[in-house]
């Protein structure tokens, strides 16, 4: 034991000293807490390292891969679907099938990533075989029907086969391409500082519509022609050769653009972090003491978490959580932690599937709009008519349309730097959904082939602010809930929370946007007969989205 007398109490309890916030600290809670209910923070004792920007645009590769394969799969989905005689019955279930797989599933694949322990991090294992999945569905879609009929012979079975190949990697492809999103958001927060991730989800934007781009713009080269498609059989490969290329180099420079430190190892990093910072406190001896009897382990174990309780900085990450949270983690448990999210978290969750239903209602039927009500074909008449050769026109500068969409987003990106400092994250929101809804409305209103080219850019606008400004709020607010959380001698997320299954809420909106759309849009255009409704339908969301931001949106300094 030590001998401590009253002038060393005193001094001990000093304001402000180290042992003040020590002992403070140890007795917030019991030492039995402490060592079941401790979350160390991910990265030790200081908030990461700061990222060069080589770095960080490497991060940010996957999404100019991603957004690529996203554009191919938009640009060729309808061709490839028809030339295997897919019933249009049918569209409408391959529409539905990945978002509702993605909606039930994506909390969990979010909260797995949180607790997963792999070696190699928590997010990278996700991402990797996500990707893998990404890869194989990309093939299924572009050389299904190639591959059934090199293999099968009788007429029946192999169109049967080819439409059954052709529909799996579709919803396969949409399937993973989904859930990647809330890893890679999560992996970016995860190991980057607290200025990195600003920067990050801008590199993101910016790639996002590079890769966007430069996907319309290869698949509206006539390859079939071309020496290459000569070689590769068909326009078919030569979109996937370049689309499996693309996508592969650019998952391995993510995965290896900033390490991650696996769980097990962060928590041991802490611990012997911790016991050295109570060794320097302890290390000199007091006059009138005897030699200090050395602690009991699980006295250092508890001893040592109160200090890095009160040691640790604030950032913004999904914390290692303790056994009880780990058991708790169950389909329904995920379910009723979504419910129960904090009020903020649910409003952004409400306004991300306002503005991904005001986006997709634009987005998937543009290049239709463009054919019947701009060009005023007929999809509908003989393929050596007129008014069928019109809407092809139409379709194909609605391409071109949405390319101009791509490259707004990526310059977008850098003018929401510049702006930010002058309205804030809640201003950026409200820019880009009032500038869509304005942008939409006038597209409905006066449907001319000049005005809606060049209003394609607010489309650009909204796509940027959906990528970036909601996983923004989210940091923003993590480190509020970390501050306020710190101040009552506590640390972590409440109910066992972490980044991945916040960001897997919000990009569980955007599968519940595509059930929305895909199950109630068409239903709406046979209603009105014209697919004049489905761009009012976006402005009218949209400018729902702005009255929401308004009011339930906290505005974060």
């Amino acid at each position: 034991m030590t001998l401590v007398t009253e002038e060393d109490r005193s001094q001990l309890a000093a304001p402000g000293s180290r042992e003040s916030s020590l002992e403070y600290s140890y007795d917030c809670r019991s030492k039995e807490t402490f060592v079941d209910s401790v979350e160390p923070e991910p990265f030790g004792l200081t908030e990461p390292p700061r990222h060069s920007r080589g770095r960080l645009i490497m991060h940010a590769t996957l999404m100019f891969g991603r957004e690529f394969c996203y554009a191919v799969e938009a640009a060729f989905v309808t061709p490839v679907l028809l030339s295997v005689g897919l019933p249009r019955s049918l569209y409408s279930l391959v529409w539905l099938l990945s978002p509702v797989l993605g909606f039930v599933l994506q909390p969990i694949v979010g909260s797995a990533s949180d607790h997963c322990r792999s070696p190699w991090g928590r997010r990278r294992p996700y991402i990797l075989a996500l990707g893998v999945l990404m890869l194989a569905g990309l093939t299924l879609f572009l050389n299904g029907d190639a591959v059934v009929s090199a293999i099968v012979k009788e007429k029946g079975l192999k169109r049967t086969s080819a439409i059954l190949v052709v529909m799996v990697g579709v919803v396969l492809f949409d399937f993973a391409a989904d859930f990647i999103d809330g890893p890679v958001k999560a992996y970016l927060f995860d190991v980057c500082s607290y200025q990195d991730k600003e920067k990050g989800l801008h590199y993101h934007a910016l790639l996002t519509g590079l890769g966007g781009a430069a996907g319309y713009l290869t698949g509206a080269m006539d390859w079939g022609h071309s020496a290459l498609g000569v070689l590769l059989g068909s326009e078919y490969q030569v979109i996937y050769f370049f689309s499996a290329l693309t996508l592969g180099i650019f998952l391995i420079v993510h995965l290896f653009s900033i390490p991650e430190r696996p769980l097990v190892q962060v928590f041991e990093s802490d611990l012997e972090a911790s016991l050295q910072l109570l060794g320097s406190r302890s290390s000199g001896e007091v006059y009138g003491t005897l030699h200090k009897k050395p602690l009991v382990p699980h006295e250092v174990r508890a001893s040592s978490f109160s200090a890095l309780g009160e040691a640790n900085a604030i950032t913004p990450h999904a914390k290692l959580p303790n056994k009880e949270a780990e058991k708790r983690m169950t389909l329904k448990s995920l379910l009723l932690v979504m419910l129960k999210l904090p009020n903020q978290y649910r409003y952004l969750c409400v306004s991300h599937l306002l503005g991904w239903t005001a986006f997709l209602c634009n987005m998937l039927f543009f290049t239709d709009f463009m054919g019947q009500i701009v060009y005023k074909g007929n999809p509908y008449a003989d393929h050596n008519s007129t008014a069928y050769v019109t809407y092809e026109r139409g379709v194909e500068v609605g391409c071109w349309g949405l390319c101009i969409n791509a490259v707004s987003s990526a310059l977008y990106s850098y003018v929401q730097r510049l702006l930010l400092p002058y309205i804030g994250l809640k201003g950026l929101y409200f820019t880009g959904y009032f500038m869509f809804g304005l942008g939409t409305s006038l597209i409905g209103l006066f449907p001319n082939i000049v005005s809606t080219l060049t209003l394609c850019s607010v489309f650009g606008i909204m796509s940027s602010t959906l990528y970036t400004v909601p996983f923004n709020l989210i940091s923003e607010y993590h480190r509020e809930e970390e501050e306020k959380l710190k101040s009552q001698c506590k640390s972590g997320t409440q109910d066992g929370r972490g980044t991945g299954t916040d960001c897997a809420a919000l990009t569980c909106m955007v599968q519940l946007a595509q059930i929305i759309v895909g199950a109630g849009l068409g239903v709406l255009v046979n209603m009105v007969g014209s697919v004049i409704v489905v761009v009012l339908s976006a402005s009218t969301v949209s400018l729902i989205g702005c009255l929401f931001i308004i009011f339930f949106i906290r505005h974060v300094e």
